[in-house]
């Protein structure tokens, strides 16, 4: 079914003079003209988002949208009315929510997060904060060490209450990282833990080696931008570090350690240094 508020791939019925019309489940869906690659032909097949115009007809668009039907984002109130909001949807159609779902009156210029959803009486897409109703840690559809994709929801005691997969909440440790974070933002994880209770501990960034040499590699970039040398070491203070490198200090000296054993660095008093053989 080619539903409203999803992206499909369709296959090109006709070109006409203002676009062309895309076959979907039967139904032809207007992709109008400007949004149409260049040199697109009958029979084409064309990834698109639809979604319902203002009259009600599907229509598609290259365009990105900020969200899908499905997913949790931060979006901007481009206008107010007696009934509800609009929401900036990142294409021609702005996205409505009504005030009985909105967690406080909104206003315009703000930046809300919601999550989308399939209205079934209207079979619109509309937004919603209340999203906790949608998150659910019940069935778990993740294990320990998979790597997901993460949205900040709320500050708490302990760390940063965060949605995983657009479906399960979790939490990152403020000893996981180092620097403020927003709620709406997105960043790439993994489930570091899953505690009793399905309770989710998530670490921002990649899992085991490969987060290793991910720092290693941008030490190492660094270095050779700075002429071999930098004033840092396992002794300098954690925020140095990471505002330098954006990473922690455990993260740091792990490492430098690697690269100290790889004789790809030397330690100095005041820093590090390139091997001459990296330096050549």
């Amino acid at each position: 079914m080619t539903s409203s508020g999803y992206y499909h791939i369709l296959p090109v019925a006709r070109i006409v003079d203002f676009g062309a019309y895309l076959t979907g489940d039967g139904d032809e869906i207007l992709l109008p003209k400007r949004y149409m690659p260049a040199g697109i032909q009958e029979g084409d097949e064309i990834k698109v988002f639809v979604y319902h115009d203002n009259e009600g007809r599907l229509i598609a668009t290259t365009d990105k949208p900020v969200a899908t039907v499905g997913e949790i984002a931060m979006m901007e109130v481009a206008d107010v009315t007696a009934q509800g909001a609009f929401l900036k949807w990142g294409i021609m159609k702005d996205v409505f929510i009504p005030i009985a779902l909105q967690d406080r009156r909104m206003r315009p210029g703000e930046k809300r997060l919601v999550r989308l959803f399939t209205d079934e009486r209207t079979g619109r897409v509309t937004a919603t904060e209340k999203i906790d109703k949608y998150l659910s840690n019940y069935d778990l559809s993740v294990k320990e060490n998979e790597e997901v994709d993460i949205t900040v929801f709320q500050l708490t005691d302990i760390g940063y209450k965060v949605i995983v997969n657009n479906r399960h909440i979790g939490v990152i440790h403020y000893n996981e990282v180092f620097r403020d974070m927003e709620p709406g933002e997105k960043l790439r994880g993994f489930i570091k833990t899953i505690r009793p209770g399905n309770k989710l501990d998530v670490s921002p960034g990649t899992r085991g080696y490969a987060r290793v040499q991910n720092e290693e590699e941008r030490i190492l970039e660094m270095l050779r931008n700075n002429s071999g040398y930098l004033p840092f070491n396992d002794k300098s203070d954690p925020d140095e570090i990471y505002s330098r490198f954006g990473i922690s200090k455990r993260s740091f000296k792990v490492a430098l350690g690697a690269l100290y054993k790889k004789r790809l660095i030397a330690f100095t008093q005041t820093g590090i240094q390139l091997t001459d053989e990296q330096e050549s």
